[in-house]
């Protein structure tokens, strides 16, 4: 019989991603990067983890010094005829469920169903806690030379070519325009080098996306006067993953200090809320790559207008 208080998943997550921020890691940022051992986290099958998950366990490999992708529960170590070490410990991995719960209509008296959506999670060790995995679960240890700046061109273009937003060139800022529903870059010669120019049309792509005719994206009271903050947030998760798909260089946007210190303030307050940026940043990424092909599918364009701030 469990015993003990129960554990707050969603706290300890939420925890963890403030103490990578105070050190001065963006815990999305860095660590993205395919080299050696490197990579998005993996589950045993070699499904790649998403949202807050891929989020949550990149930066505790990076805190733990974990250099395997792979990521798996204590049976299917054993499965695979492996053993997770004496004293070593788990981590959550969180997904979301619904039950259906029959209600009276009090007006009505007619009987329907409300669904109630609610959090689980599961405990999984990383490949570099676990003896005896086949060979693939644990790093190549050769070192591997990163890529130029201008070598992954290619993939950048095949990337954003397709995306039919508007993006203008000229001026000193970078921003999205909510009214005019454009985006506005310096030019390409302004930028260090192309993929920082990437990186930097992916975050303002990415505001672009919570566009009320492409994904809605509205955050309401909830987050009130930070609500700017909490979109720049998915905004800068949504360009780290298009950096580490498209193979870049980790350390390419620049965010703000003012926006760190709101996004610590928001991430304190309220716990969830590094899951739900995680949950926005993947839709507005899975809406940009589906035009090329790349990703899942966009979500269906909502209908309607209203007016928002420039989001930069």
């Amino acid at each position: 019989m469990r015993t003990g208080p129960k554990r707050d998943v969603a706290q300890e997550i939420t925890n963890l991603i403030i103490s990578k921020i105070e050190q001065g890691v963006m815990p999305w940022r860095r660590p993205w990067i395919k080299l050696g051992g490197g990579g998005a986290p993996l589950r045993a099958n070699g499904v790649r983890y998403t949202g807050i998950n891929a989020l949550y366990l990149w930066a505790v490999a990076d805190s733990f010094g974990y250099r395997s992708r792979y990521w798996m529960t204590y049976r299917q170590a054993q499965e695979l005829g492996a053993q997770v070490r004496r004293g070593e410990s788990a981590q959550p991995s969180i997904y979301f469920n619904s039950v259906q719960k029959p209600e009276i209509d009090e007006n009505s008296g007619d009987e329907a169903t409300r669904s109630i959506r609610f959090m689980r999670a599961y405990s999984v060790f990383n490949a570099s806690q676990i003896d005896g995995l086949p060979e693939h679960f644990y790093p190549d240890p050769l070192p591997v030379t990163p890529p130029t700046p201008s070598e992954k061109q290619a993939e950048i273009d095949a990337f954003f070519a397709p995306i039919p937003i508007d993006v203008r060139h000229g001026g000193d800022r970078a921003f999205y325009a909510p009214g005019g529903d454009f985006v506005q870059m310096p030019h390409k010669s302004s930028f260090a080098s192309s993929d920082h120019y990437a990186a930097t049309l992916g975050h303002e792509l990415g505001h672009s996306t919570g566009a009320p005719s492409r994904l809605g994206r509205a955050f309401g009271k909830r987050f009130g006067d930070k609500a700017y903050a909490f979109e720049e947030l998915v905004a800068e998760l949504c360009s780290s993953r298009i950096c580490y798909e498209l193979g870049l260089p980790t350390e390419l946007h620049d965010s703000h200090a003012s926006y760190i210190d709101h996004w610590l303030t928001i991430l304190k307050a309220d716990k969830s809320a590094i899951i739900t940026a995680a949950a926005k940043a993947e839709q507005a990424f899975n809406f940009l790559a589906a035009f090329s092909g790349y990703g899942e599918q966009a979500e269906e364009a909502t209908d309607g207008a209203r007016a928002l701030p420039a989001y930069a």
